[in-house]
Formats: structure tokens, C-alpha cells, sequence
């Protein structure tokens, strides 16, 4: 055997001593996507108005506004005009109490929406609804 080959095939069979560092930026690219996908999420800002501290006046029993099936109205319980109903609300505003409303399952959408766009016409910013829970399917 030629002493040329032999030498070769000794020199092929040394370990290779240089660094493979093809996965080393594999792994740093991906880091630096997810860094860029992840950061504005982080910076997003959501404007909440939390409240700060104790009030110094306790805020009194929520309102109670129901929505009869016929679309009548009842405040607190007693019956009421549909002209009363601004008068009612901004008194409420004013007192800042809650509102919490409840509508029987057979009003007409079309009445809740108005009777709600009452609502938000008068300020109310502390309102619930009331009887959200699942109906009954027999």
C-alpha cells in the first residue's frame, strides 16, 4: 500500500476539533422570534379604573330595575312610567348606586333595548344584570 494513502486514511479517521455552532444560532433565532412575538403583548396597556382605597360614604343598596314579560316597568319594585325612568336613573347617578337590572325570558328584545339605552343615556356606570342563569330546557 502507497504510503500517501495510508497516511490519508489516517488523517481521516482523527477527530474533527472544530465547533459545529449551526444549532447554537438555530436556537438563538428562535429565541430572538419569540421575544419579538411576545414583547408588545407584555407592553399592552387595557385601561381599567380600579378602585383606590376606602370610600369615605359607604355606597348605599344597588337599584333594582325589572322589565315585566308586557314590557311595564317596576323600580325597585313599584310600577313606573316609561317617562319616570330618566328621572329615576340620573337620581341614582347621582347617589352612585348600582343598578341591577332583570328581565323576565318573554320581553320582547326590542323593549330591553330600549329600556338599556335609557341606561347608558343617563350615565349609569355601575350596572348587573340579574337571572342570568341557564334556562330549563323540558
Amino acid at each position: 500500500m502507497p504510503r500517501a494513502l495510508a497516511y490519508r486514511r489516517a488523517a481521516d479517521a482523527e477527530p474533527f476539533s472544530a465547533l459545529n455552532i449551526t444549532p447554537l444560532i438555530d436556537v438563538m433565532l428562535v429565541l430572538l422570534i419569540m421575544l419579538i412575538v411576545t414583547i408588545p403583548s407584555m407592553t399592552h396597556k387595557v385601561p381599567v379604573d380600579l378602585p383606590q382605597g376606602d370610600s369615605v360614604t359607604p355606597p348605599g343598596l344597588p337599584h333594582r330595575l325589572d322589565i315585566t314579560a308586557d314590557g311595564s316597568l317596576l323600580w325597585d319594585g313599584a310600577r313606573m312610567t316609561d317617562a319616570q325612568l330618566p328621572g329615576r336613573l340620573a337620581a341614582g347617578v347621582a347617589a352612585d348606586r348600582a343598578l341591577l337590572i332583570q328581565t323576565d325570558e318573554a320581553t320582547r328584545y326590542a323593549r330591553f333595548d330600549d329600556v338599556l339605552a335609557q341606561v347608558k343615556r343617563a350615565g349609569v356606570t355601575k350596572l348587573a344584570f340579574v337571572g342570568n342563569e341557564r334556562m330549563k330546557i323540558d
